[in-house]
């Protein structure tokens, strides 16, 4: 707890208690992350509510942190990133911030959670290749002292939940 009784999370960022999303917050969300450049009058026809109000919606899902970003869904293997896999970790206790912020330095590296259960870290990288993925793994990542093993899981295939089907997969 920080001063004034206030919960401070673990990363140090300050936030507002969540506000609650209604279903038309949930409709604008649903559609960006289908289509992040979707524009306004699109938003605001397909959730049945004026521009002003889709705007207004979206600029406050993002002040309030819900929305963090916009960005584009990449097809690693197309752009040069055909191999990915999901590492897991076990690490020394208490030093997950050490020790993510070495992950984040590591080319490749698209997604860092600190979880429960039997390994203490998940990665996920994308490389160009089967022996670049090996170099990261055994070169790079056993080398950072706080990390006491590692398992490779290759990933063969990837479905993004985020978009509709393409017509070979229907």
């Amino acid at each position: 707890m920080a001063d004034g009784g206030e919960q401070v999370p673990p990363d140090g960022d300050r936030a507002a208690p969540p506000r609650p999303l209604d279903a038309i917050d949930r409709d604008i969300l649903r559609i960006l992350q289908t289509d992040g450049r979707a524009s306004i009058r699109s938003v605001a026809e397909r959730v049945h509510v004026s521009r002003a109000n889709a705007y207004a919606r979206i600029n406050r899902l993002i002040d309030d942190g819900v929305i963090r970003g916009f960005s584009a869904r990449v097809n690693h293997e197309r752009a040069g990133q055909g191999a990915s896999a999901y590492i897991t970790l076990k690490i020394v206790q208490n030093s997950w911030r050490t020790v993510r912020e070495q992950l984040r330095a590591l080319p490749g590296a698209a997604h860092i959670a600190l979880v429960s259960g039997d390994f203490d870290v998940l990665l996920l990288v994308h490389t160009p290749d089967n022996r670049t993925l090996r170099e990261l793994v055994l070169t790079r990542l056993q080398a950072i002292p706080e990390v006491l093993s590692t398992r490779t899981l290759l990933v063969f295939e990837e479905t993004d939940l985020n978009r509709p089907p393409a017509v070979d997969e229907v």
